[in-house]
């Protein structure tokens, strides 16, 4: 995982898929994440807005049992975003 303060890695794809999940709760931002990446391809990147702190739990295990890298998580005043590359 990369630190919050770097960028993402140079070799992240051009195309990057934005799911904007503010103000929704456990489950549906998992959900929806699991809706987005099946109309993606491997490699590219599912950039997760959310306010949800659940997501800080549940976005890295989605990760993990799905097979995709989490490249980046931040935790910011009013949210929390996600870059996940998919795998």
């Amino acid at each position: 995982m990369v630190d919050s303060r770097d960028e993402l890695p140079e070799a992240a794809p051009d195309r990057e898929v934005e799911l904007d999940t503010t103000g929704l709760y456990c489950p549906e931002p998992i959900m929806l994440m699991h809706n987005k990446v099946r109309d993606m391809r491997p490699g590219e990147v599912l950039k997760v807005i959310a306010t949800d702190p659940a997501t800080q739990r549940d976005v890295p295990k989605f990760c993990q049992f799905l097979g995709h890298e989490l490249i980046r998580q931040e935790a910011l005043e009013d949210s929390y975003r996600y870059f996940i590359r998919l795998g």
